[in-house]
């Protein structure tokens, strides 16, 4: 006798709803063995590779490539024998690149549970983040538990892509173009930031003359591949933070609490051509420049690919953004949320500049910090950006 086994798009844990079809590994017809990969997917983290939890013979597949399924949707259909396991119990995990940690069993959307009106359970600071946003949790849905903070966040998603008017008609000669997987988490990640913070930037120009001529001199004598600027600006960030412990923190907004952090856990942004992603180099404050050079580019090369792993995409305590040659005078960078600072570096350009009395030629960049006002002064960031400066400015430490 047979038996039919739905495999649906698991939880994929680190807050992901959805995620891009990118690879299908079978086809109906196809006989697959437990443990057997079915199909890949997409998501901002990382590329997920999805195996069979049970065995027998794909009969339906569903979602073609380069097609957004929600977490629960429907993506094969495997007839199995009598003795397969209930589809209602069994849920597959996910393979992600490297070391990403098994996440709990997704929960099909129809197996929601909701509570009896005025008889919700929930920890009391979900409670009063509820009554914050006047949601009744007896109205909310849950795998049948306690109400979590991931329900509330479900919801107010939801409610954030529920359109609030008509769609508006394109003038002529318009087109539409979808957004991405990974774009589309982009999108939802900038928008709590910009929604939940209250942004200021501060900016200061920096005299990075004298370190250019130390950067040259000891890359004179240090082989290839030469180390450029970034991990220098990196070690002198690092240098000045721990006198600054209010930066190097994240903010939980709901219970009102400054999350200190003794070790630094730098967040780095990459331009990918999928969009902008932020592997963490953790610990850089013990690392060589050369060291820091090395870590950066494996990073930022991981990031191109999709292969980081869980590690390298979570914890960021900090956040530190340039674009090298590309950036501009200034910039007013997004802080990521929930860290209460990120650091900008601007391109190195030859500005006049002041030494001694005396106006001179000399290679100046601009520094921009943004910060999370509810907790981050503007004194705090501006002797901030002064430490790092006076750092890059006086570099002999680097030697």
């Amino acid at each position: 006798m047979m038996a039919r086994f739905e495999f649906q798009l698991p939880d994929i844990g680190e807050g992901v709803t959805e995620a891009e079809l990118v690879e299908w590994h079978v086809a109906p017809g196809d006989r697959v063995e437990e443990g057997q990969l079915l199909v890949s997917a997409s998501t901002q983290k990382a590329t997920v590779e999805l195996e069979a939890p049970v065995s027998g013979v794909v009969r339906e597949r569903r979602g073609e490539l380069g097609e957004t399924v929600k977490v629960g949707s429907l993506l094969v259909v495997i007839e199995t024998d009598e003795s397969a396991p209930d589809p209602k119990q069994t849920t597959a995990q996910p393979i992600v690149a490297a070391t990403q940690p098994r996440p709990a069993s997704a929960q099909p959307p129809e197996a929601a549970h909701r509570h009896a009106p005025g008889r919700a359970l929930a920890a009391p600071a979900v409670r009063e983040r509820a009554r914050m946003l006047g949601i009744d949790l007896s109205t909310l849905p849950t795998a049948g538990g306690p109400v979590t903070h991931a329900d509330l966040d479900r919801l107010l998603l939801a409610q954030a892509r529920a359109p609030e008017s008509a769609t508006v008609p394109l003038p002529p000669g318009g087109e539409e173009v979808p957004l991405s997987s990974v774009r589309r988490q982009i999108a939802r990640r900038m928008q709590r930031a910009k929604d939940r913070i209250p942004h200021f930037t501060y900016v200061d120009e920096v005299d990075i003359t004298a370190l250019e001529a130390l950067r040259a001199r000891l890359n004179a004598h240090a082989g290839n591949p030469p180390v450029g600027l970034l991990p220098f600006l990196i070690s002198a960030t690092c240098r000045a933070l721990p006198s600054f412990p209010d930066l190097n923190a994240r903010f939980d907004d709901v219970r009102d609490i400054l999350v200190r952090y003794s070790a630094i856990h730098l967040g780095l942004a990459v331009q990918t051509d999928k969009g902008l992603i932020v592997p963490v180099l953790h610990e850089p404050e013990w690392m060589t420049l050369r060291e820091i050079a090395d870590a950066v580019a494996l990073l930022a090369r991981k990031a191109r690919e999709g292969a980081l792993s869980a590690e390298e995409t979570a914890g960021s305590t900090f956040t530190f953004s340039s674009l090298g040659k590309l950036g501009g005078i200034a910039a007013t960078p997004i802080v990521n949320w929930p860290e209460v600072a990120v650091l900008a570096a601007g391109r190195m350009v030859d500005r006049p500049v002041s030494r001694d009395g005396r106006v001179e030629i000399g290679k100046t960049l601009n520094l921009s910090i943004s910060c999370d006002h509810r907790v981050i002064d503007g004194a705090v960031a501006a002797e901030f950006v002064r430490s790092v400066k006076c750092t890059l400015e006086q570099p002999y430490w680097m030697a």
